[in-house]
């Protein structure tokens, strides 16, 4: 989650504890969009990454917007993204004879969907994990990474004595921070 900050803060720290916590989310986060991807072969197109606080799910997939699909599928949004509806939606007119064959074929796609639509990921207990509460992360914004054994945290508040901590955060420069984030884009942009 990447909210906009009035005020930024920016942190780095090597704990073991944090680290693992931040590696576990990422593999986590890996598996999540190898899902989604991995949803082309079964619907025909990938999967649509949503967002809501620090979750992230699926809210559809991305398919033809023809409107034969819309027995089972609700229109595409604004990105081309259609969900599947909880049940067929058999346009009027439709043979009763043909009737069970479309609700059965419903009832495939919501089998496959159930077996195939990664489950709903949240950060919440990594930010637990690395020493935060959530719901000050939803309020102030926050973002974390990790690069070569150094979490990073760029933080829309001031870690306290007396409030949040992380353990063994060292306050940085944004510049830092910054030249840090470049890293892991450049890295990306290679693999």
């Amino acid at each position: 989650m990447e909210k906009a900050m009035s005020t930024s803060y920016h942190y780095k720290t090597t704990s073991p504890a944090v680290l693992e916590a931040v590696r576990a989310w990422d593999e986590k986060l890996k598996a999540f969009h190898f899902q989604l991807e991995a949803m082309t072969k079964i619907f025909g197109g990938p999967g649509s990454p949503m967002y809501s606080g620090n979750d992230k799910y699926v809210g559809g997939v991305k398919i033809s917007a023809s409107r034969d699909l819309d027995v089972h599928w609700c229109r595409p949004d604004d990105h081309g993204y259609r969900s599947l509806r909880t049940a067929a939606k058999i346009p009027k007119g439709t043979a009763k004879e043909a009737r069970p064959a479309i609700k059965a074929e419903h009832d495939r796609l919501k089998a496959l969907w159930l077996e195939h639509c990664p489950a709903r990921i949240s950060a919440d207990d990594t930010w637990k994990a690395i020493g935060l509460d959530w719901g000050t992360i939803w309020l102030s914004g926050g973002v974390f990474f990790e690069l070569e054994g150094t979490v990073y945290l760029h933080l829309g508040f001031k870690l306290s004595n007396d409030g949040d901590q992380v353990e063994g955060a060292k306050e940085i420069m944004a510049s830092e921070l910054e030249a840090a984030r470049q890293q892991i884009f450049q890295q990306r942009k290679a693999a």
